[in-house]
């Protein structure tokens, strides 16, 4: 691994890059990134960086988003097959129709999505700024894509605002449920419970935290708490344990794996480094669309 850390600063400094990963993708590669963090982070802090050249380490749609803030810079994705189900699961099509049937209506869309969606939405939120952000917007109508278990989370707390709901879901965040967390519960009874609001309402009803990946970090390290239990990506379990060497954390019964941010290798990062080779290309126009609604985010979310 050494020789494989010392081939990667050889690549940056020769390229000016700097590697950016998501707290879902492999240990090995947090350890070579620059910048880990959650999809907001990566998004805000993709549009500060001095670099020619930006190494996403996650997948297709967080390197869209890179190349969407950074049109001069150079993103590169080490596998270009890491896609993510949710990002696709809502279409043009839809939006148009809730626009033409409600008035007033804000097209609110989870950065988790493809960038033509983007493009045809108002405004993009991640998980850690939507509730800010939604309640911000003048609008009373507001249709949210593509997830709708964090669009049932943000509805829950803003009765003031009429939601329609997309049918999109993450996989691995839906895939969990109450009897899970029951029983998670009972094994270890002192911990507590920290849930991502990607997950169904019945599962968020068990939390003694709700909150983005970046949240629950923040909560586990602040909290005077020993034991948590971790209802996200298990990737996120790196950091966790590198910030709080003294607490335990542990996972509900099945493994909470997103295959596609698994896709992502330290190897496959040298190789994008040296080949340049699955490059983020996109039309200047979708590129230009699908800008708007991501710099509003970033401003509603800095006031």
């Amino acid at each position: 691994m050494n020789q494989k850390k010392l081939r990667i600063e050889e690549l940056k400094k020769e390229k000016n890059a700097v590697i950016m990963a998501h707290y879902y993708v492999e240990d090995e590669v947090q350890e070579i990134a620059d910048y880990i963090g959650d999809s907001y982070y990566l998004s805000d802090v993709a549009t500060k960086i001095d670099a020619d050249v930006i190494v996403l380490c996650g997948v297709v749609f967080m390197g869209e988003g890179a190349k969407i803030l950074n049109p001069d810079k150079k993103v590169l994705i080490p596998a270009a097959d890491a896609n993510c189900p949710m990002a696709h699961m809502a279409t043009v099509e839809k939006i148009q129709e809730m626009r033409e049937k409600y008035d007033d209506l804000a097209v609110v869309c989870y950065v988790n999505s493809i960038a033509e969606l983007k493009a045809a939405s108002d405004v993009c939120v991640t998980s850690a700024n939507a509730l800010k952000i939604v309640k911000a917007l003048p609008n009373k109508n507001i249709f949210f894509i593509p997830d709708q278990n964090l669009a049932h989370y943000i509805a829950d707390q803003l009765p003031e605002k009429n939601f329609i709901f997309n049918d999109g879901y993450c996989h691995v965040h839906h895939a969990v449920t109450a009897d899970e967390i029951q029983e998670a519960k009972k094994q270890t009874p002192e911990a507590l419970v920290m849930v991502h609001p990607e997950c169904k309402p019945e599962v968020t009803a068990l939390a003694d935290y709700i909150g983005s990946t970046s949240g629950i970090i923040d909560f586990a390290t602040k909290s005077d708490a020993k034991e948590f239990i971790v209802v996200t990506e298990m990737g996120v379990l790196y950091e966790l344990r590198h910030r709080n060497p003294d607490k335990t954390f542990h996972v509900v019964g099945k493994a909470q794996v997103c295959e596609n941010m698994k896709k992502i290798t330290v190897d496959k990062v040298i190789k994008v480094l040296e080949q340049e080779d699955t490059e983020i290309l996109m039309e200047t126009e979708l590129m230009d669309a699908a800008h708007k609604p991501m710099i509003r985010m970033l401003e509603l979310a800095a006031q």
